[in-house]
């Protein structure tokens, strides 16, 4: 995966799809509107992971008219291999990551490109990913994503004394898209196949292992929208547990003592009914009423700022992320072994 050193003023934008038809033009649209520093220019290549709707032959007709627009196929349909479909086809000096259901600012790539050419040792710049609510259970989960109950002990949800994300962070994984010298991603392979989940974080395992370092800029902050029912909620967050454990099991400085909590809640609910002597069950209920209690409060607190409707839901909405979590994590132990922390 090298780059084309007749095109490094290129900046490359990597985009897997999957049936987009929908809104598709909208988001080229939007991402051919980025502001670029002067002497650089704009590449959107897009991987279309063998969509069931017109996705790919929509971008290959506005790929007719517009030499910007690059289209080449992701047969393995998943996310990581999309990106490396997308490198391989990519021309640019730079590259970044975009999703086709997130709203990026208009500097997004200047800003990126401003700061990694600040100081050498800074090899990825992202932004913070700030969920975007729109009424029923997106709205809850929206606001559950930024509720102390939701953000664990990530760096990335740092704030500032005025309760805004903090100008710059420095971030010990990896945050969803971002910005990179060609030549960083190239030196790593890209992105790992086997992680159809997580390959953001593993990716940036490997980086941080070299030295290198990654920072979030308050700037490039990006809007997406939440699951909007508890079903996708629990799948979504199953596999982030899941495939968590997974590159913990490889990376093993990744793993965090929050990171334990969600396994923990899960086993006190399993412990509640199921534990084989009255003591552990005790314990384990126990840490239920503690952890309920937990919730009530958050919702108490959420009251006092959103409406009811977004409210009533938290508990709900957060026991969802966190037992999903916690269980997909167990299972990625099983699978793919013990970590340590």
């Amino acid at each position: 995966m090298s780059a084309n050193p007749a095109a490094m003023p290129t900046v490359s934008v990597l985009i897997p799809v999957l049936n987009e038809e929908k809104h598709i033009r909208d988001t080229v649209a939007t991402m051919l509107a980025q502001e670029l520093p002067e002497g650089l220019t704009l590449e959107l290549v897009f991987a279309d992971g063998r969509s069931d709707d017109r996705t790919k032959a929509v971008l290959e007709e506005m790929g007719r008219d517009d030499p910007r627009i690059v289209v080449v196929d992701n047969p393995a349909r998943t996310t990581a291999a999309g990106l490396n479909a997308c490198l391989r086809a990519a021309s640019g000096g730079y590259v970044a990551r975009m999703d086709a259901h997130a709203w990026f600012p208009a500097r997004y790539l200047a800003a990126g490109i401003e700061r990694l050419e600040q100081d050498d040792d800074v090899v990825w710049v992202a932004g913070p990913v700030v969920p975007r609510g729109s009424g029923g259970i997106r709205a809850s989960v929206a606001y559950a994503l930024g509720s102390r109950l939701g953000v664990g002990g990530s760096s990335k949800w740092r704030m500032n004394a005025e309760g805004r994300p903090a100008e710059e962070v420095e971030l010990d994984t990896g945050v969803f898209a971002g910005v990179w010298r060609r030549e960083t991603v190239d030196r790593h392979d890209g992105w790992d196949d086997g992680w159809p989940v997580n390959q953001d974080s593993e990716l940036a395992a490997r980086v941080l292992a070299e030295g290198g370092r990654i920072v979030s800029r308050a700037e490039m902050a990006a809007e997406y929208l939440p699951r909007d029912n508890f079903r996708a909620l629990w799948r979504q967050y199953w596999r982030h547990g899941f495939y968590r454990a997974k590159t913990a099991t490889r990376h093993h400085g990744t793993l965090r003592k929050t990171h334990f909590l969600p396994p923990a809640v899960a086993l006190c609910l399993a412990g509640a009914l199921l534990a084989p002597t009255r003591t552990l069950r005790r314990l384990a209920r126990l840490g239920v009423a503690v952890y309920g209690g937990a919730l009530g409060l958050q919702a108490l607190d959420a009251a006092r700022e959103v409406p009811l409707k977004v409210a009533l839901p938290l508990p709900a909405v957060l026991a969802t992320m966190h037992v999903a979590w916690g269980l997909g994590f167990i299972a990625g132990w099983a699978r793919f072994g013990l970590a340590r922390p």
